[in-house]
């Protein structure tokens, strides 16, 4: 099982996060994903590999080709990271004076 740190560490490579957010509107095969990028087929299939590997990404073969997809799983683990900073955040707001504990700034205590 991978962690929400190896979806973060693959999501920081700007060609891979392109990937990703094309796979979100659905299973696409690798060469449609190279037309749309400028990158060259064998590239974008490296960068499917690291985020397969990451968890974020599965493939399944239809026929010849292989369909890549957002893995739901990895995506869930990297949400669940996250809410724990959103929740934390939206419980140390103050209504109304537009501060978070720990804020060091004018107007902020």
């Amino acid at each position: 099982m991978q962690t929400y740190q190896d979806g973060l560490a693959a999501l920081g490579d700007s060609t891979r996060r392109a990937i990703f957010e094309l796979l979100v509107e659905g299973p696409t095969p690798v060469g449609q994903l190279a037309r749309l990028l400028p990158v060259s087929r064998p590239a974008v299939s490296q960068h499917l590999r690291v985020l397969k590997q990451a968890g974020l990404v599965l493939d399944r073969a239809v026929g010849t080709r292989r369909l890549y997809q957002i893995d739901p799983d990895g995506v869930a683990a990297i949400r669940t990271y996250l809410d724990r900073f959103w929740d934390r955040s939206l419980a140390d707001f103050r209504p109304g004076g537009g501060c978070w504990s720990g804020t060091r700034r004018a107007g902020c205590s």
